[in-house]
């Protein structure tokens, strides 16, 4: 079973290559906002909760998010592992998805993480901006996110690379030379 997480900063290509890895291995795709998002959406009490945190501008808890993760991977019996998109964000998350994985019997292969120097991600982000007209693609809010990403997620870096399971991967490159590494990189720590 392959159980992994795909990190990136914003712009390093998260989004595209998860969905190449999601069709070539039947992975579960686990998106912490999306799965919050189809929790509020389906009315449960649970989705209730977390909209009435959302709702006055609060972040859900990360045991909150533990259990919707725990959730998702439970409705989901039929697939060959999990891909956790940007997640998890922060040490805490790292330590609780350990515990939720050991506890669920499926061993987590590790961190895969896209490397993109940071004047590409700046170039990458601007031009979809440019493309998308995302409001939060523009320069300086885009320095911000990368600041954000850098000081968050440094820690979650460190604490699965001393447990020798954080793989960084170029993210430059074609779209297909940068899915070729990231397979290559998987196929060498595959459980």
């Amino acid at each position: 079973m392959l159980n992994i997480a795909l990190f990136g900063p914003p712009g390093a290509g998260k989004g595209t290559q998860s969905e190449k890895l999601i069709q070539k291995y039947n992975l579960l795709y686990i998106s912490t906002g999306d799965i919050l998002r189809k929790e509020i959406a389906s009315g449960s009490e649970l989705g209730k909760k977390i909209n009435e945190i959302t709702s006055q501008g609060h972040l859900v808890s990360d045991e909150l998010i533990m259990q919707i993760i725990h959730k998702t991977i439970a409705e989901s019996p039929h697939v060959n592992g999990i891909l956790f998109d940007g997640f998890p964000r922060n040490l805490s998350q790292a330590k609780l998805l350990e515990e939720l994985m050991e506890e669920l019997q499926m061993p987590f292969t590790g961190v895969l993480s896209l490397e993109v120097p940071r004047e590409e991600l700046i170039a990458r982000l601007i031009n979809r901006g440019k493309v998308s007209g995302r409001s939060d693609d523009k320069e300086d809010v885009i320095i911000e996110r990368l600041k954000e990403y850098e000081s968050k997620t440094l820690p979650v870096a460190e604490y699965f690379t001393k447990k020798g399971n954080f793989h960084p991967v170029k993210g430059v490159g074609s779209l297909d030379e940068i899915f070729d590494r990231l397979v290559a990189e998987i196929e060498k720590h595959r459980k």
